[in-house]
């Protein structure tokens, strides 16, 4: 029997395992944080599927996301990512990636982890909606605003409020399967 899912994915079953085991479940590590917060810097002006294809490639590229590594990058490193066919090579979304290691960091020292931070914004609770249709669900949100509002004051890159909502989505804070997923 064929389960039905978001209208979204399509038959790749990368994307099919990515919406059945990872969208919208909460997460409250941080390095799976970091890891989406990577990933949905980089899909920016691209689709998800494309990041999908290559997160391995990325995983390797960025250290397993390990945000220590990632914050200490230098130059050198920007200009061997540069030329990592496996990663989207674009220099200001791997500067951006760097630079959002480190306030990452100083987001875990000033909350003692970035979950506790980003978990605050939605009280701490997964907000689930109930769409009937995947075009009622938004782009964004007055809480994705806000966020994004909040990650620019502290000087994050590539990060505005759409590329938060698809955030919020990934990690589970927002719970977007419509009512006839099963999913939902």
């Amino acid at each position: 029997m064929t389960k039905t899912r978001c209208a979204w994915v399509n038959k790749d079953q990368i994307y099919i395992d990515y919406h059945d085991n990872e969208w919208g479940q909460p997460i409250y590590d941080d390095k799976t944080f970091f890891e989406f917060l990577v990933l949905e810097s980089f899909q920016a002006g691209l689709s998800w599927y494309t990041i999908l294809k290559k997160r391995e490639n990325f995983r390797t590229a960025f250290a397993n996301f390990n945000v220590e590594k990632v914050a200490n990058f230098d130059e050198n490193k920007i200009e061997e990512l540069l030329q990592n066919e496996g990663i989207i090579r674009h220099r200001g979304k791997i500067a951006a990636a760097i630079n959002n290691a480190k306030l990452f960091i100083e987001i875990q020292k000033e909350h003692e982890s970035f979950s506790n931070f980003i978990w605050k914004y939605v009280q701490n609770t997964p907000v689930v909606n109930n769409w009937n249709s995947i075009k009622e669900v938004p782009a964004t949100t007055e809480i994705s605003n806000l966020i994004a509002k909040d990650l620019k004051k502290r000087g994050f890159k590539f990060f505005g409020s759409t590329t938060i909502y698809a955030f919020m989505q990934a990690t589970g804070m927002v719970n977007d399967h419509t009512k006839d997923c099963f999913c939902s």
